[in-house]
């Protein structure tokens, strides 16, 4: 699953960054809101943790503007403003979610989590197929109750897929969510992750769409 985070706070923003990237996620980092307004229009993420206080272009009007736009990604605010209509305005705005600086990283990890959960439409933070559980809190599979280890890539692939089951997801779409904004996007290496994730997780658990692209299927 991939996140952008806008953070102008470099110390913290490694933090967060580290957090996510420990479960899995593929995390792009702005620090102003100019880029961050471009991004969250332009880029497909799963999810934005957005800091109210950014150079340039102040959190609130970035997300105005996203939601005018038809901008519909989970947003989660962060901000050092302790006061009620703050956190009032923020979540009218068009926020998901209000995190008040300082705050405690796994409470962060674990609203994301939940942002994330709800957007699929999953409450439940445990995925089930057969023999194969995977564990969306921590990016961890096990089949036959055996831990199975899969790579960052692995993770983000099979998370995304899990997170859209019973949805035909093509190749691009994959790749869009799997890569960060700097990286190299290549939609003909996600056959190789998929070939991985049935070698290590048995043949059943993702079906292949002849041309098309890669599903789950509902249980």
């Amino acid at each position: 699953m991939r996140i952008l985070l806008a953070e102008d706070e470099v110390v913290l923003c490694d933090q967060i960054k580290k957090v996510l990237m420990a479960e899995g996620r593929i995390v792009d980092v702005v620090h102003d809101g100019q880029e961050a307004c471009f991004l969250g229009a332009t880029e497909s993420y799963d999810m934005i943790i957005l800091d109210l206080g950014l150079p340039v272009r102040d959190g609130i009007s970035v997300l105005r503007e996203w939601r005018s736009t038809g901008v519909a990604t989970p947003v989660l605010i962060l901000t050092a403003r302790d006061g009620w209509s703050d956190r009032v305005d923020g979540l009218d705005a068009g926020a998901d979610d209000y995190l008040t600086k300082p705050f405690h990283l796994p409470e962060l990890a674990a609203r994301v989590r939940a942002a994330l959960r709800r957007s699929s439409g999953r409450s439940n933070p445990l995925f089930q197929h057969g023999d194969v559980v995977f564990d969306t809190r921590h990016g961890r599979a096990t089949l036959d109750g055996v831990p199975v280890d899969l790579t960052s890539q692995e993770v983000a692939v099979l998370s995304y897929l899990i997170h859209n089951t019973g949805r035909l997801i093509s190749r691009t779409e994959l790749s869009e969510h799997i890569y960060a904004y700097d990286g190299d996007r290549d939609s003909n290496t996600i056959a190789v992750f998929i070939n991985r994730l049935r070698k290590k997780l048995g043949p059943d658990l993702i079906q292949t769409v002849r041309g098309r692209g890669y599903m789950i299927d509902a249980a």
